[in-house]
């Protein structure tokens, strides 16, 4: 780490006199705005200083890598999320993915950051601490069967969340929209199944109700829980 502390605790410098005056929310906002139209590909510490029509090493004052301008890009998004409700475990669970969720699909490089080592920013810590409240309050005063459930959903939403993304991408990259795709490829599917060596996946393509990307979300989390009711 190049600084001794972490950036949540580092004092922001304080504000020159400049035609572009700089600061820690400024750079983050500017970041996102970068991000939101081409993906974290597009953040660089130059890329950001230019939007802002400051010198690259300006930002070097209040942000030392990049690692540190995603970590309080990530924690701006949590602080765009509400804190959950519900009056059983399940629906605030519930809450919970349907809030992180819309956050990833307003921000799709955030379902990038979604999991791997925690995020440990204020606004982060404050929904952690929001998620674990309103499931004891709701009645899930166990602690391990609190932290399973809240480790479970985390699984559950960086799988879902992800693989929701990537099929927006891949319809944008390609131009083609879901119903657009399915008939693209539809006569090669149908040639395929036709030939009888794919029964049951036949079945499930000609009978079963094709979901939406919500209907399949909001499924999943049901599943998820059922699965963790004791009953």
């Amino acid at each position: 780490m190049p600084n001794d502390s972490v950036i949540w605790e580092r004092p922001e410098p304080p504000e020159r006199q400049v035609p572009s005056p700089l600061s820690r929310e400024r750079i983050v906002r500017a970041a996102i705005t970068l991000a939101d139209a081409d993906g974290l590909d597009a953040v660089s510490l130059r890329k950001v200083a230019a939007a802002l029509d400051a010198g690259p090493m300006r930002l070097y004052r209040y942000v030392d890598t990049k690692d540190e301008l995603l970590a309080l890009m990530a924690d701006a998004v949590y602080a765009e999320i509400p804190a959950p409700t519900g009056s059983t475990p399940g629906d605030v669970l519930r809450s919970i993915g349907r809030g992180i969720r819309d956050a990833a699909l307003r921000h799709e490089w955030f379902a990038d950051l979604h999991g791997g080592r925690p995020h440990l920013g204020p606004a982060t810590l404050a929904h952690a601490e929001a998620c674990h409240a309103a499931l004891h309050a709701a009645g899930l005063d166990d602690l391990d069967a609190r932290a399973g459930a809240m480790e479970t959903l985390s699984v559950y939403l960086v799988g879902a969340v992800r693989k929701e993304v990537a099929e927006r991408r891949a319809e944008r990259a390609s131009g083609l929209d879901r119903a657009q795709w399915q008939h693209a490829f539809g006569p090669y599917l149908q040639r395929m199944l036709a030939t009888g060596h794919y029964p049951r996946l036949s079945e499930s393509v000609h009978g079963a109700r094709h979901l939406t990307a919500s209907e399949v979300f909001e499924l999943g989390l049901d599943y998820l829980v059922a699965g963790m009711d004791p009953r």
